[in-house]
């Protein structure tokens, strides 16, 4: 809780019960629990932290038709740009900014789709969905190499 430098102030956990659209949280892993979920009022909870929200909250969440986004996904974008920057590296190219953030925008939006469809399809929360999905591309590059 931040103190002595505003009038009024609230607990982190007061914070993430406030009545919002779309509520990020980005700090700590086990902000939303089964103790707590209930009381969450967003539609929408993009998981910027690593492991923001338990098992058990999520299954609250999704209960309640709260669209959680999952650190596995929301949280990619790095990874995703590490990737590009190996590609580059291995093929000795190089891409402006403006490449990687289009390429980047074009796979985000693109995983979130898919995981997005995969719920739908699977009537799951969309961290299952996306585990689902990332098996998928791992089973289907494995069945293309040969290699099951």
């Amino acid at each position: 809780m931040v103190t002595n430098q505003f009038k009024n102030t609230i607990t982190n956990e007061e914070l993430l019960e406030k009545e919002c659209d779309i509520l990020i949280p980005a700090a700590i892993s086990n902000q939303i629990t089964a103790r707590n979920a209930d009381r969450i009022q967003a539609r929408v909870v993009v998981e910027a932290a690593n492991g923001p929200t338990t098992p058990e909250a999520t299954d609250i969440l999704t209960e309640k038709d709260v669209l959680l986004i999952p650190d596995v996904l929301a949280s990619s974008g790095g990874v995703i740009v590490s990737y590009f920057e190996w590609v580059q590296n291995n093929q000795g190219y190089y891409w402006s900014e403006e490449e990687v953030e289009q390429n980047l925008h074009r796979k985000m939006v693109q995983s979130f789709h898919q995981v997005y469809e995969t719920s739908s399809r699977y009537k799951t929360d969309m961290r299952t969905a996306s585990y689902i999905a990332g098996t998928r591309k791992m089973a289907e590059a494995a069945l293309f190499r040969g290699w099951v």
